[in-house]
């Protein structure tokens, strides 16, 4: 007798080229939302400040004085996180997890002896995870807009230093939010270095072309020293603790 056949069948969660497909895209999507859930609960991640800024910022180029700034400000604001008296952990640093200024925000973290997070993107250049984001607080991400619902979902503050395009769709994204009002919370959004974001974006002319409201000009503040930033941080940000960790910047919900 012929003996049986081995099965030829898998377990679909454990076929590769079924979760490699079209068909379960939403499975990747949702496992983009649930790997950084289950890390942040482990790890009693309560909130963020955010660091945006380009990943061609080297720390001896010739804008390598935001690398330097971005390092400080995530040091100092570390140390006021670590200060604060309740289990959670409040105000983590969190950057893009790659080079540039991403690095700087989570060197700064690691040299005042404290966590970070790194949300790295998969790209064919340019990206890779730097070497100071904490081990377990690491997430690498496919899709870019589950990447920035992470860097939204959790942040009490964006502070933006000067970057390229990424910056830009990650910065108007959380503008957009902010003007919209789909976010209950509100999240100050520090412009850092004035010279190169007045330079690059012409607020005013946006004003002046009726395509934004003078309002709107008030959604960010302009910043430039890491001392000034941290003061700005600890006046403007509502610390009370939250009944949640993570603690979600859940949308606003409408009337209907």
């Amino acid at each position: 007798m012929r003996p049986p056949r081995e099965p030829t069948s898998k377990i679909a969660y454990l076929d590769q080229a079924f979760l490699g497909s079209d068909v379960a895209r939403p499975l990747r999507i949702l496992a983009e939302y649930l790997e950084p859930l289950e890390a942040f609960r482990r790890e009693q991640i309560q909130d963020t400040i955010v660091f945006f800024g380009s990943a061609r910022l080297k720390e001896n180029g010739p804008l390598g004085r935001y690398y330097q700034d971005a390092r400080t400000l995530a040091k100092l604001i570390t140390e006021w996180s670590m200060s604060l008296a309740c289990p959670p952990a409040r105000c983590v640093v969190c950057s893009g997890g790659g080079g540039g200024i991403m690095e700087a925000a989570n060197r700064g973290a690691a040299d005042a002896g404290g966590r970070s997070i790194g949300l790295n993107i998969s790209l064919p250049h340019e990206q890779r995870p730097n070497a100071y984001i904490t081990p377990g607080l690491g997430f690498e991400f496919h899709y870019f807009f589950m990447r920035k619902l992470w860097f939204a979902h959790l942040a009490r503050a964006l502070i933006v230093f000067p970057g390229g395009f990424g910056t830009l769709d990650e910065l108007t994204e959380i503008i957009t939010l902010a003007q919209t009002k789909k976010l209950e919370r509100p999240i100050p959004i520090l412009l850092y270095g004035p010279d190169y974001w007045k330079e690059i974006i012409n607020f005013e002319a946006l004003v002046r072309h009726g395509v934004i409201s003078a309002d709107d000009l008030d959604l960010f503040t302009f910043i430039d020293e890491p001392a000034a930033a941290l003061a700005h941080l600890q006046r403007v940000l509502d610390l009370n603790v939250e009944p949640e960790t993570p603690a979600f910047a859940h949308s606003c919900q409408g009337s209907t």
